[in-house]
C-alpha cells in the first residue's frame, strides 16, 4: 500500500512538472480558440446585419427604378455606397441605376456608376457585365477606341461570345467592316446555336457591306491591226476591234444593323451571377 502511495505521488509530481512547463501554452491556445470562435460568430452576426440593412436600401432602389424616380434611386444608392459598399447589393443596385440614367439621357452618370462597379465590386461576373454595358454607352457616344479598350479586359470564357458581338458592333460603326465580320464570326462560334441571340448576331453579319470586287481583266486596245491573210494579193487592212463593256456592278450593300443601346440591350446572365438581376444577395 505504501509503495502504491509513493507511485501515485511520483505521478502527481510528474503531472505538476509537466503543467508547469506547458500549462501556460495550453491555456493560451484555449483562450485564443475561444476568442477566434467568438470573433467568427461576431463577424457573421455583423455581416448579416449589414446585409439586412443593405437589402432594405436595395429594395428602395429597385422600387424607385420601377417608378422611374431617379432622385429616390440615386439617394438610396448613395446610402448603399456610403454604408454598405462591401455587400453584394451595392454593385447590383449600381447596375440598375446606370441603366435608368442612360435611358434618361444621363450617359455621364451611367458611366460613373458602371465604373464604380468595375473598380469596387468583388464579383468578377458583375465587373464583366459592367464593362459590356460601358462599352455600349461608349459606342453610342462614338468613342470607338475607348470602347474597344474596355472590351480588351480579361474575361471569363462564357462572356467571349457577347464580348465579340459588341466588338463587332463597335468596329462596324467605326467603318472597319472586315474586322467587324471577323468578330461576328467569332461570336457565332461561341454562342449556343439554338439561342435567339445568335440569330441576331447572324443578322448583323449578313448586313455588313460586301467586300470590294476584283478589278476587271485588261482588254485589247482599240485600233489593233488585224494581221493580213496568208497569200492575199492586197495589203492587209486594219480593223478596229471594240471590246465589250465589262459589267461589274457591285451589289448594293444592305444597311448595317444599328447597334443596340447599352441601356436597353439585354445581357445574358453571367455564370453563377443570377444575383445581378437583383433577386438575391451574396
Amino acid at each position: 500500500m505504501a509503495a502504491y502511495d509513493l507511485e501515485e505521488q511520483d505521478q502527481l509530481e510528474d503531472l505538476k512538472a509537466w503543467w508547469k512547463q506547458w500549462g501556460n501554452t495550453i491555456a493560451g491556445v484555449i483562450i485564443a480558440l475561444s476568442i477566434g470562435v467568438v470573433a467568427v460568430q461576431g463577424w457573421r452576426w455583423w455581416t448579416q446585419q449589414q446585409a439586412a440593412h443593405a437589402a432594405v436600401l436595395y429594395d428602395a432602389v429597385t422600387a424607385a427604378v420601377r417608378a422611374n424616380d431617379s432622385a429616390k434611386a440615386k439617394d438610396a444608392l448613395t446610402q448603399l455606397t456610403d454604408k454598405y459598399a462591401g455587400t453584394g447589393y451595392t454593385p447590383r443596385a449600381a447596375l440598375l441605376v446606370a441603366a435608368q440614367l442612360f435611358d434618361g439621357g444621363d450617359a455621364a452618370g451611367a458611366k460613373a456608376q458602371l465604373a464604380w462597379v468595375i473598380d469596387k465590386s468583388s464579383e468578377d461576373e458583375l465587373k464583366q457585365i459592367a464593362r459590356l454595358r460601358l462599352a455600349g454607352i461608349l459606342l453610342d457616344g462614338k468613342q470607338y477606341d475607348e470602347a474597344l479598350r474596355v472590351l480588351d479586359a480579361k474575361r471569363d470564357a462564357p462572356f467571349d461570345g457577347v464580348y465579340a458581338d459588341m466588338r463587332g458592333d463597335v468596329l462596324a460603326a467605326a467603318g472597319r467592316g472586315e474586322e467587324a465580320r471577323t468578330q461576328y464570326q467569332t461570336a457565332l462560334a461561341q454562342l449556343d446555336p439554338k439561342s435567339a441571340y445568335r440569330n441576331l448576331v447572324q443578322l448583323k453579319l449578313d448586313s455588313l457591306p460586301a467586300g470590294t470586287a476584283a478589278p476587271a481583266a485588261a482588254t485589247p486596245a482599240a485600233g489593233a491591226a488585224t494581221p493580213a491573210s496568208a497569200g492575199s494579193a492586197t495589203p492587209a487592212t486594219t480593223s478596229s476591234t471594240t471590246p465589250s463593256a465589262a459589267s461589274s456592278t457591285a451589289p448594293a450593300p444592305a444597311n448595317p444593323a444599328t447597334p443596340a443601346s447599352a441601356g436597353a440591350a439585354a445581357v445574358p446572365a453571367a455564370p453563377s451571377a443570377a444575383k445581378a438581376t437583383g433577386t438575391s444577395s451574396k
